[in-house]
């Protein structure tokens, strides 16, 4: 049977109200408009800090654009949430992606991608004395959610950081975001980051 990971962030955040105090959520963001509507749903039940580590983005125009973007939203909407700017490096993205290049959208070149920002963030998270860590791609509707969480758990447990669930785009949270993006004028790119299209 399929797991419902929101409805396991939900349990979970019921669990964390009982303590009355916030947790410190180390939460990966790949772009302003996913995360406006994560940082909107979570803020209220954690401590966030945003970490913008995204060395899929290419052309260096492009990632420093949607980094511009990120600190934007954060100073207009979100002043309470920290920042941490992840180095960008685009070496590390094309070695791993090396051979999978033919991979379509979705597939092996993306799980891989995926497991490379959740991997950096844990160990960030680790490092750092966060509670939990977690991304905002499962909002999208082109991500798949059961493999991010998948890759969240392993990665986390090799950490020994706990990953937190989540299914962000149930509960309308995809239309939400794109709500919010309107609201702030967020710029909304037309591709994830390693192949440009022009659809």
């Amino acid at each position: 049977m399929d797991r419902n990971y929101q409805k396991e962030l939900e349990q979970l955040i019921a669990g964390l109200q009982s303590e009355n105090q916030k947790k410190k959520l180390l939460l990966h963001s790949c772009c302003a408009p996913c995360s406006s509507y994560v940082l909107a749903y979570l803020k209220q039940y954690f401590d966030i800090t945003v970490f913008y580590y995204n060395p899929n983005i290419m052309p260096e125009e492009e990632y420093q654009k949607r980094l511009s973007e990120q600190k934007r939203l954060l100073q207009e909407a979100y002043a309470e949430v920290q920042f941490i700017e992840g180095h960008y490096e685009p070496a590390v993205f094309h070695k791993m992606a090396r051979g999978l290049e033919q991979e379509p959208e979705g597939g092996a070149r993306c799980f891989r991608c995926y497991e490379l920002r959740l991997r950096e963030t844990a160990r960030l998270a680790k490092e750092n004395g966060y509670d939990y860590f977690a991304t905002t791609l499962s909002i999208s509707p082109h991500k798949n959610a059961t493999k991010l969480n998948e890759i969240g758990e392993r990665v986390g447990a090799e950490n020994g950081i706990p990953h937190l669930p989540s299914d962000f785009k149930k509960k309308e949270g995809y239309k939400q975001s794109i709500e919010l993006s309107k609201k702030y004028h967020l710029y909304r790119q037309i591709y994830c980051g390693c192949q440009p299209t022009s659809s």
